[in-house]
C-alpha cells in the first residue's frame, strides 16, 4: 500500500501541471475562437440564440479533443504546451476554412438557424477527430 500512496504524491503535482496546462491552451484557443468569430456567439447565448450555442459548444469540444490527445500522448509540460498549440492553430484553421467555404455561415448562426448550427457542429467535431487521431499516428 506504501507504494500507491508514493506513486500518488509523485504523480498527483504532475498531473496537476499536465491538466493545468492543457486548460489553459484551451482556455486561450477558447478566447481566440471567439474574438475571430465574426457574430458575438455569447452576446447571442444570453438572447436565447440556440444555434450560436450549439456552434460554440461545438468549437469548445472541436478544441479540446486534440488538447485532450497531447495530454495523453506528451511527455511533459513543454511537450503539451507547444502539440497543443500547433492543434489549436490547426482546428482555428480549419474552423475559418469552413467558413469561407460554407459561406452565409455567421449570419445564418446569428438568425437561429438550428440546422446551419448543426451541421457547424458536426464539421468542426470530425475535423477535431481527425486532428487528434493525426496526433497519435
Amino acid at each position: 500500500m506504501d507504494a500507491v500512496f508514493q506513486s500518488l504524491t509523485v504523480g498527483l503535482p504532475v498531473l496537476m501541471l499536465h491538466l493545468l496546462t492543457a486548460g489553459v491552451v484551451l482556455g486561450v484557443g477558447i478566447v481566440i475562437y471567439v474574438r475571430l468569430t465574426p457574430h458575438r456567439e455569447i452576446e447571442l447565448i444570453r438572447q436565447g440564440n440556440i444555434a450560436a450555442s450549439i456552434s460554440l459548444g461545438a468549437a469548445i469540444v472541436g478544441l479540446a479533443i486534440p488538447v485532450s490527445v497531447t495530454l495523453a500522448t506528451g511527455i511533459n509540460v513543454t511537450d503539451i504546451a507547444i502539440w497543443g498549440a500547433a492543434t489549436l492553430v490547426l482546428q482555428l484553421l480549419l474552423f475559418q476554412l469552413t467558413d469561407l467555404v460554407l459561406r452565409g455561415l455567421p449570419k445564418r448562426i446569428a438568425d437561429g438557424e438550428i440546422a446551419t448550427a448543426s451541421l457547424l457542429a458536426s464539421i468542426k467535431i470530425a475535423g477535431s477527430i481527425l486532428l487528434g487521431a493525426a496526433l497519435v499516428g
